[in-house]
């Protein structure tokens, strides 16, 4: 079992930054490609970004492309997701994910791809 914990959220103006970590205990000793979702109140959960275990590959969904950049630091069990230029589109209880997988360089972008998951820290972007 792998536990995962968020932390970072917050208020935010439009054009503004925060840093969210997620920070994993348990079976670390495995390798996990990591994610970041979001869910905002009358929607579905959606994928944000992704990393692979080894941290070369990543991959973003579009409306966060340029703008979100994902990151680990495996020493720590930390995966982290830097967000600049937000926008009030932006605001959602975002979660992060893990999935065991034996490729280092792999990453996923489906919820139903990812084994373990935090409880979420919420992020709100105001106009």
């Amino acid at each position: 079992q792998v536990q995962l914990v968020e932390s970072g959220g917050g208020l935010v103006q439009a054009g503004g930054s925060l840093r969210l970590s997620c920070t994993a205990s348990g079976r670390t000793g495995s390798t996990y490609a990591m994610g970041w979702f979001r869910q905002s109140p009358g929607k579905e959960r959606e994928f944000v970004a992704a990393i692979s275990w080894s941290g070369r590959n990543t991959y973003y969904a579009d409306s966060v492309k340029g703008r979100f950049t994902i990151s680990r630091d495996n020493a720590k069990n930390t995966v982290y997701l830097q967000m600049n230029s937000l926008k009030p589109e932006d605001t959602a209880v975002y979660s992060c994910a893990a999935r065991g997988t034996i490729y280092s360089g792999r990453y996923y972008y489906s919820v139903n791809e990812y084994d373990y998951w935090g409880q979420g820290t919420q992020v709100t972007v105001s106009s």
